[in-house]
């Protein structure tokens, strides 16, 4: 099961960048598909894999709450 953990949480349509969580500890990143040859080039992708981009936002949000709650546990 998924768990929702950065992004728009309100997204109505289900195109919206974000950041899951797996049961096993795994990360899944929903955004859009990149096309662009040159970068996909770049990427030196191997079979099977793929590559999506997002906005910064998602990722420095999520960072963001976990550095927080750590903190915050520490006193």
């Amino acid at each position: 099961m998924l768990r929702w953990l950065s992004g728009e949480g309100s997204c109505k349509n289900g195109t919206c960048p974000t950041l899951w969580g797996t049961e096993d500890g795994h990360y899944v990143v929903q955004g859009y598909g990149i096309t662009d040859p040159a970068r996909l080039a770049e990427l030196n992708l191997s079979v099977g894999e793929t590559a999506v981009e997002i906005p910064a936002e998602v990722l420095e949000s999520y960072f963001r709450t976990r550095l927080e709650a750590y903190l915050s546990a520490q006193g």
